[in-house]
């Protein structure tokens, strides 16, 4: 069965309860469950991970890359500092569609910037939960 790996980022274990005015009161498990079910309904495994350390984002990312699996990547507060998410997209040749629930234009400017957007597929943000929904779509597509 093919495989579409999503991978979340520090804090989006919260989601749900942290500033629910923000980010919505969906949980991470309801996107999850959510994704799961559309991806077996077209012949497709959804692989949910969750970590608050960026290593462990790194190692899930070389991980799927060097197996030809894509990869929807909401990296949560280091999309806008980490040098080492980007590399690893390149460095394993990772397809990946970065994912945000808020327009992060709209936000603080340090929000604005996206180290992982240049190593990126594509960019899905502004749709709350649904930008998960739209990367899948892409993907499948």
């Amino acid at each position: 069965m093919k495989q579409v790996h999503v991978l979340n980022g520090p804090n989006l274990n919260l989601l749900g309860t942290r500033e629910p005015e923000t980010y919505g009161r969906e949980t991470l498990a309801d996107i999850e469950a959510r994704l799961t079910a559309k991806g077996k309904a077209q012949g497709v495994e959804v692989i949910f991970r969750q970590s608050n350390h960026e290593g462990d984002l790194v190692d899930w990312i070389q991980e799927a890359g060097r197996a030809g699996i894509p990869i929807i990547l909401n990296a949560g507060a280091l999309t806008h500092t980490s040098i080492a998410l980007p590399d690893a997209i390149r460095g394993s040749q990772a397809v990946c569609i970065e994912v945000h629930l808020t327009n992060v234009h709209a936000r603080e400017s340090y929000r604005h910037h996206s180290y992982i957007s240049a190593a990126a597929r594509g960019v899905i943000l502004g749709f709350g939960s649904l930008s998960y929904d739209l990367a899948l779509q892409a993907l499948l597509s």
